[in-house]
C-alpha cells in the first residue's frame, strides 16, 4: 500500500488581525486618557473674568463647606499645608498655589490658609472659581 503524504501548508488567518488591532487601539486610548487628578466635590463660586494657568506647577488646596482641607485631593491638617507648600516651593520656586473653596465655605477657613501662605511669603496664589 502506497500512501501519499499530503503536505498541509499552514496559514495564519489575517482577516481577524484588523479586529485585534482595533481592539488594542481602543484599549490604549482608554488607558492613556485616565485623569488621575483627585477632586473634592464642591460648588464653585462664579467669576466675572477668567484666567487660565498651566497645571504642571500647581499646588491645589481644597476647602469644603465644613472647613476640611485637602491637599492635591488627600485630606490633611493646616500644619500639613505649611510643610507641603514649603517643600514644593523649595523644589520648584515657580509653583502656583491654587485655593479652591466651596462658595458656602466660611471665610475664616480660607483666611487660615491665607495666613499660612502670608507667613511663607507666597506671592503667586490664585483663587479658583467657575467661569460664569
Amino acid at each position: 500500500m502506497n500512501l501519499k503524504r499530503a503536505h498541509a501548508r499552514g496559514s495564519v488567518p489575517l482577516h481577524s488581525m484588523s479586529d485585534v488591532a482595533f481592539l488594542l487601539l481602543i484599549f490604549f486610548m482608554l488607558v492613556s486618557l485616565n485623569n488621575y487628578r483627585k477632586e473634592v466635590k464642591i460648588e464653585y463660586p462664579e467669576a466675572e473674568t477668567a484666567q487660565r494657568t498651566g497645571a504642571a506647577q500647581n499646588l491645589e488646596i481644597w476647602l469644603d463647606r465644613e472647613g476640611a482641607l485637602y491637599l492635591d485631593g488627600t485630606r490633611c491638617a493646616l500644619a500639613d499645608i505649611e510643610a507641603a507648600v514649603t517643600d514644593r516651593c523649595a523644589a520648584a520656586p515657580d509653583t502656583r498655589v491654587h485655593i479652591i473653596a466651596d462658595k458656602a465655605t466660611p471665610f475664616e477657613y480660607v483666611n487660615g490658609v491665607l495666613g499660612i501662605l502670608q507667613l511663607l511669603e507666597r506671592r503667586v496664589v490664585s483663587f479658583v472659581a467657575r467661569d460664569a
